[in-house]
């Protein structure tokens, strides 16, 4: 299986591309590309053929759907992301595939494991008008102490953690409540543009950040507001995806 990697992280990239080789010995890396025009130009270039494409969603010089309006893509798209999660039910609708950053294993194998099995193409058209439609995403949540229930606006939420098997929701103004739901549907719910999980613990709104610190590894020490009592890092994994994040 030829495997084309579409990432502008050159450590994502070179991660994938060795567990890639690791997990399946017989599949052969074609090429790498970092960008929307690198990505077109190869993929125009006469004698190129990938039968998969592992494509992050933002890449150096824009969005990756531009390569789709761009030019005609024959082969099979895993798209790889790690907030875009109304970018996830189109892939899910889309007859392809997708993976969180950081990618694991296993839904490494479900996916190249997909590839395998199932014909066709990417549908581009189908793909571009999923995700041009505008999602929606929560704008309070709704939380139970004993008998009352208590609707907290999205704007007023600072961060959402875990601890010790519950979930935490902290609000600009200071107060703490507790979620039901689990941190992986709460994040789906919540506008990437606006909230960012920072590790496999933690969601955190861009305004409720007073400062970082850079440490050892590639991790980052936030210092929010309002303060917490545990020290709140972005994991090495999620460290780049952050700070292309917050620039946006």
């Amino acid at each position: 299986m030829r495997i084309l990697i579409v990432e502008d992280e050159l450590i994502a990239q070179k991660s994938l591309e060795r567990t890639l080789l690791r997990l399946f010995p017989d599949t052969r890396i074609v090429g790498t590309c970092r960008g929307v025009m690198e990505t077109v130009n190869w993929l125009e270039a006469p004698g190129n053929v990938a039968d998969v494409i592992f494509m992050d969603v933002e890449l150096s010089d824009g969005n990756c759907f531009e390569i789709f309006r761009k030019t005609k893509v024959n082969a099979k798209v895993v798209m790889t992301t790690a907030y875009d999660s109304y970018a996830i039910k189109a892939f899910e609708a889309g007859s392809i595939d997708y993976l969180l950053k950081p990618i694991d294993p296993e839904a490494l194998r479900r996916a190249v494991g997909r590839c395998r099995m199932n014909g066709g193409i990417v549908n581009a058209d189908f793909l571009v008008s999923q995700l041009e439609t505008k999602p929606e995403y929560k704008e309070r949540f709704l939380v139970h102490i004993n008998d009352r229930i208590v609707p907290v606006d999205v704007s007023n939420i600072a961060y959402i953690y875990s601890e010790e098997k519950n979930n935490y929701l902290m609000t600009f103004d200071g107060q703490r409540y507790v979620l039901d739901a689990s941190l992986d549907v709460i994040s789906e719910e919540l506008d990437p543009a606006a909230f960012f999980k920072i590790s496999r613990s933690c969601v955190l709104n861009s305004k409720a950040i007073k400062s970082m610190v850079k440490q050892l590894g590639g991790r980052f020490k936030i210092v929010p507001v309002p303060a917490c009592d545990f020290e709140m890092t972005v994991s090495r994994s999620r460290a780049d995806d952050f700070l292309k994040w917050l620039e946006r």
